[in-house]
């Protein structure tokens, strides 16, 4: 009976895992979209997204048109749109940072840019490079 017990116990524990697995999986959101190389409309400014994990990790880089180091870049889901948030720190880039959402219909990113030294934020729009 306790062999029949840890079995059932076992085979439970198992089928809990594998749902907790499956429901993580199909409620992961799809961030292929945001990977490639956007440019600021309004001038040479390109976040480029090489890859974004299954957690939201971004790994990317930021070109201004030389590269400045990118300290944090995620993507999220926001009010059903895909949402990247990158911060730049490097010399002239103490905290400036971006909020943008993914619109698929323009296939562009818009939102606003944080500029840290001066404390404002700018509306921006990337479209992806062909």
């Amino acid at each position: 009976m306790r062999n029949q017990r840890m079995q059932w116990s076992s085979f439970f524990v198992s089928t809990v895992l594998l749902l907790a697995i499956f429901v993580n999986i199909s409620s992961a959101a799809d961030y292929r979209p945001l990977v490639g190389r956007w440019q600021r409309t309004d001038g040479g400014y390109v976040i480029e997204i090489k890859q974004v994990a299954a957690d939201g990790a971004i790994q990317a880089a930021y070109f201004n048109p030389r590269p400045i180091n990118v300290s944090r870049a995620t993507a999220s889901e926001f009010n059903d749109h895909l949402k990247v948030e990158v911060e730049l720190r490097d010399t002239g880039y103490p905290g400036s940072s971006y909020t943008l959402l993914y619109n698929p219909d323009k296939d562009a990113l818009f939102g606003f840019y944080y500029q840290a030294v001066q404390k404002q934020n700018f509306d921006v729009v990337f479209v992806r490079m062909q």
